[in-house]
Order: C-alpha cells, then sequence, then structure tokens
C-alpha cells in the first residue's frame, strides 16, 4: 500500500510543479501588465506631438511669466475650485492641509505655493503637467485619486501652464500636508497601480474633452472641456463603485457623496421643462447660487462661492449648453404600480403634511409652493424636492437652508433649521414632494431617522 502511495504521490508532484509554475507566471504577467498600462510617462516623449500644440505650448511657456499668463492662471484656478481642497479651515489659500474624507482613509490636500520644501517651489512646469495629466508627484509617485486627475487628464498643457504661472506668483508658505490617512492596502504604490491600471487612462492631448456630435457648436465643445475637464463635475455628480471609481461619468447621473450626508443630483436636463428655461435657470444657479426653481445647498453652495460665480457669461453659457445636450433624465415616479397599501399610507402622511406645512412653510415658500421670485425658492416644480432619494431636503428641513452669499446676491434669504421630528419631516416632505404636480416616492420614517 505504502508504495502505491509513494507511486502516486511521485506521479502528482510534475503536476503540482507545473500548476505552481504557471500560477507564479500568471501572477508575473498580470503584474507586468499592470506595470506596462501604469508605466511612468517617457518625459522627453510626452511634449504632445501634434505641432500646433508643440507652438501653442512654446507661446504659453513664453508667456508664463507675464501678468497675462497669471490672471488667466488665477481665473482658471477659480473654475477648478482649487482653493476649495487646498485650504484648510482658517488657513492661508492654497497652502493645504485640508483633510478630504474617503470610504478609504482621510487624504490630505497638498501645499500650492511655491514654498521649495513644503509646497510646488521646486516643481517645474512640466512637474506639474505631470500632476495634472498623469497623476503622479513630481518624484513620480501615483497620487491618490481622491486628487481628481482622472478629470484633470483632460486639461490642457496651455492652462496647466497658465495655472503654474499663477501659483508661482503666491506668496510661499511653509506648511507640509499632515501625512496620508489611508487605510492598507490602499496606502500603497503597489494598491494605486492596480486601480490606475482598471480605472485610468491619460487623456490624449491632442483631443478634446469629449468627441463632440454633428454640428457642435464652439460653446458646446468649451462646455464640455470644462465641464468634464477643469471643472471636474463627475467627481461629485457621477456615481462610484466598491472602489471608489466613478461609473459613468459621461453621463453625470448624480451620486452620493462620500462620507457626506449629501446626494449630488443627476446635471442631465429634465424632460418635459422647455430648454430655454433650463439653459437660464442653470447658469442663474452657478452664477448667483440662486434660480427660479432652486437653491445651491450643502457642497454645491461652496462651489457657486469658490467657483462657478466668478466665471465668465460666456463659460457659464457654454457649461449650461453642454449639460443640456446630455440625455434627458425620467420623471420620477411617485409610486410603484399597484401599490395600494403604501398609497393608503402616504395619504395619512400627506394629510399630517399638510396641516405642518400650512403652519410652518407656506408663509415663505406661497400656498401652493409658488415661492417669492428672488427670495425663496418655488417647491412646486423644484427638481431638489423631488430626487429619487431625499437626503438633501432632510438635510434643509433639519438643519436650514442657506443660500450662498455671491456678488449677484449678497445678502440671501436662509430658513432656520427646524423643530420637527423625525416622523413630521417625513410628513412635510412627503407632502411637498406629491402636491402641485410634483411626482416624487412618499419620505419613510426610516429614511429621516438615518438622515444626520
Amino acid at each position: 500500500m505504502r508504495q502505491a502511495a509513494d507511486a502516486f504521490a511521485a506521479r502528482r508532484r510534475p503536476g503540482l510543479r507545473a500548476a505552481a509554475l504557471g500560477l507564479v507566471g500568471g501572477l508575473l504577467l498580470a503584474a507586468a501588465a499592470v506595470a506596462w498600462i501604469d508605466r511612468a510617462p517617457d518625459r522627453a516623449s510626452d511634449r504632445v506631438s501634434d505641432r500646433a500644440t508643440d507652438r501653442l505650448r512654446s507661446a504659453t511657456a513664453t508667456d508664463a511669466a507675464d501678468a497675462d499668463a497669471r490672471a488667466r492662471g488665477a481665473y482658471l484656478a477659480r473654475l477648478g475650485n482649487c482653493a476649495s481642497c487646498h485650504t484648510a479651515r482658517g488657513g492661508v489659500a492654497y497652502a493645504g492641509g485640508r483633510g478630504l474624507p474617503t470610504p478609504f482613509g482621510t487624504v490630505y490636500a497638498g501645499n500650492l505655493t511655491p514654498d521649495p520644501g513644503s509646497g510646488l517651489g521646486a516643481w517645474s512646469a512640466d512637474d506639474f503637467w505631470q500632476a495634472l495629466h498623469h497623476g503622479r508627484s513630481r518624484d513620480g509617485r501615483r497620487l491618490a485619486p481622491a486628487f481628481p486627475y482622472t478629470e484633470f487628464t483632460r486639461v490642457s498643457r496651455a492652462d496647466s501652464d497658465a495655472l503654474y504661472a499663477f501659483l508661482r506668483s503666491l506668496p510661499p508658505v511653509v506648511q507640509a500636508a499632515p501625512a496620508s490617512g489611508l487605510r492598507f492596502p490602499f496606502n500603497t504604490q503597489a494598491a494605486l497601480a492596480v486601480w490606475r491600471a482598471l480605472y485610468f487612462r491619460p487623456a490624449d492631448p491632442a483631443e478634446a474633452a469629449a468627441l463632440p456630435p454633428s454640428g457642435a457648436t464652439a460653446a458646446w465643445q468649451r462646455g464640455a472641456y470644462l465641464v468634464r475637464g477643469l471643472g471636474h463635475c463627475a467627481a461629485c455628480h457621477a456615481p462610484r463603485n466598491a472602489l471608489g471609481a466613478t461609473r459613468q461619468a459621461e453621463q453625470l447621473a448624480g451620486g452620493a457623496l462620500p462620507m457626506q450626508p449629501w446626494f449630488a443630483p443627476s446635471l442631465a436636463p429634465l424632460a418635459g421643462v422647455p430648454a430655454a428655461r433650463q439653459q437660464q435657470d442653470l447658469v442663474d444657479l452657478l452664477r448667483s447660487g440662486l434660480s427660479s426653481r432652486g437653491v445651491a445647498s450643502g457642497p454645491m453652495a461652496e462651489v457657486v462661492v469658490g467657483s462657478t460665480q466668478h466665471a465668465s457669461e460666456q463659460d457659464l453659457e457654454a457649461i449650461a449648453t453642454y449639460l443640456l445636450s446630455l440625455p434627458a433624465q425620467p420623471a420620477p415616479s411617485r409610486q410603484p404600480a399597484g401599490a395600494e397599501a403604501a398609497e393608503a399610507a402616504n395619504g395619512a402622511q400627506r394629510e399630517r403634511g399638510a396641516v405642518l406645512y400650512g403652519d410652518r412653510c407656506a408663509e415663505c415658500h406661497g400656498r401652493q409652493g409658488e415661492g417669492a421670485a428672488g427670495i425663496y425658492p418655488a417647491l412646486a416644480g423644484n427638481p431638489s424636492v423631488t430626487l429619487e432619494q431625499p437626503d438633501n431636503a432632510l438635510q434643509v428641513v433639519r438643519h436650514g437652508g442657506f443660500a450662498p452669499a455671491t456678488g449677484r446676491n449678497p445678502r440671501p434669504y436662509g430658513m432656520p433649521p427646524s423643530e420637527l421630528d423625525a416622523q413630521q419631516r417625513a410628513d412635510v416632505l412627503t407632502y411637498i414632494r406629491q402636491s402641485w404636480g410634483n411626482q416624487a416616492p412618499a419620505v419613510t420614517i426610516l429614511q429621516s431617522l438615518r438622515a444626520p
């Protein structure tokens, strides 16, 4: 029996050895594939082969030292809302140190001032371009995608050089960013290499930010460049997978903000609403934080204050033009078909909510949800209150709604926090979401209780 067992083991040994070698070989091939896909850029060959772009880059390098280049860079930094992430609360603008919470740990934004030790003082224009376009630091280290190089890769070299010229003109600030708080293995270069191999490809500098449709206007192309590149709208307004990569970023279908109680709504146009009206509403909201059908709240209010209110009228129109070209989002469904029991319960909710609305809300927002132009937003036809997920509306009802103070709306009206309990918040929002032509699902007590 023992001899038979030894003979069997002897026969298995070559097979096991071959399997082990095959496994090791497969792992080595996979590692080689990841390394090849995520290979460091060849700076000598990464000069953009297109001759017209070469000439533009050369001209930009010449102009980078003058005031015009710095002024353009300052404007671009506003469009990219760079100071928002790269300024700690109460700190010096662009000096970094702000913690950006993610599901994988906290990332701290770097110092963009020209301090040689802790900032960009030792960086060249090529180094800065490498960070924006390739997502790599000056030493070739892979950057965490909390820095949205997945969108910034579409920024042109000319704009990168103008941004660099502006940042070099800032007063240097000595302030090293805290060490990354990412958990293992997300804090390793190997993990970032795999992530990049799966989800990131540097954009071709000679191509536009998006493939223009037939007959696309210059405004559409400029809007696509700003929305998909420097404005990095998909960083908030696109859903993410389990590893934090954006899904269907080109559709901007909306997504929950990581580690925040807010939902970034879809930026696609609304079906059945005239395009001219939506165009004007978008421009008004980005310019002043207030439109005929809504107010910028939460993180979007920060974007309006720090970025979009400073955009030119031409760029705001271009952004709206591009967004209105996206496939229209369907109207929300009030209740699934056949949900009679749920409809009966919603009827009771609406009755209670109607009383609360009349007592607490109607004085400002109107008996028919019509609002007051330029003061209180209308609730009838307001897409913010009819989102599938009621997170944003619950935040406003519980903690108050405060429009941003902007140049076009320097003294906005605000809404104080309510003293309603969880059931009352669910009731009044259900009434608002299902009245005056609004159609959206009822708000449940569980949704209201979960809202922080």
